[in-house]
């Protein structure tokens, strides 16, 4: 049975090496290249077409999700597992999002590691450590309390129009009091403080 090909790629030797060990004891993994910046990563991956690359976020030249992004935009075949020592939001949903089949964080326990990276191999998704799931989980949640209710969107695209409260509560069948309601529930959840903000984060962000 062919060997799942692997190449390791952070710019920390001894961390490479615990990997490189930890991954090569198991019968059904091989590391055949590593390397210490993005920029080797990418080439590594051209030349050696490994069927997953272990990648760091944090590195010389091209961080992790550089890495990923150039990957996806070639539609290289190889699996990315991001392995890294931060469970920063940027990284971990800039990985998720060009195509990163998980993210781990070094603390894992070691046949985690290697388990994972037999499922990545196997085309699995979502090879996640349990505090970046709780992470992602929260993220979402709070993602979903930001987001505008249909009632709101409406008031918002009334206030974008320049129309007064007593305008849009006409337009709407709605009190003013009403309006002023759904005002602050706006404003809160686009973090802004007043209509003509409000109004410029609308038309910016493609809202209305």
């Amino acid at each position: 049975m062919a060997k799942i090909q692997v190449v390791l790629v952070d710019d920390h030797p001894l961390a490479r090496e615990g990997l490189r060990n930890l991954l090569n004891k198991a019968i059904d993994i091989e590391v055949i290249g590593e390397a210490d910046d993005g920029v080797e990563a990418l080439h590594l991956v051209e030349t050696l077409k490994p069927d997953v690359l272990v990648l760091d976020m944090e590195m010389p030249g091209l961080s992790g999700v550089e890495v990923a992004q150039q990957l996806k935009s070639i539609n290289a075949p190889v699996r990315v597992l991001a392995l890294s020592a931060h469970n920063d939001k940027g990284y971990i949903m800039g990985l998720l999002a060009n195509g990163a089949a998980g993210y781990l964080v070094k603390e894992e326990m070691l046949q985690t590691i290697v388990e994972a990276v037999r499922g990545v191999a196997r085309g699995e998704q979502g090879w996640l450590s349990r505090q970046v799931s709780a992470q992602i989980s929260t993220w979402t949640q709070e993602a979903q309390s930001n987001t505008l209710t249909p009632r709101e969107m409406e008031v918002l695209a009334l206030v974008v129009e320049g129309k007064t409260n007593q305008e849009i509560g006409l337009a709407l069948g709605i009190s003013e009091k009403t309006v002023e309601k759904h005002l602050v529930n706006i404003f809160a959840k686009l973090a802004v403080s007043s209509r003509v903000e409000a109004a410029v984060y609308a038309v910016r962000e493609g809202l209305v």
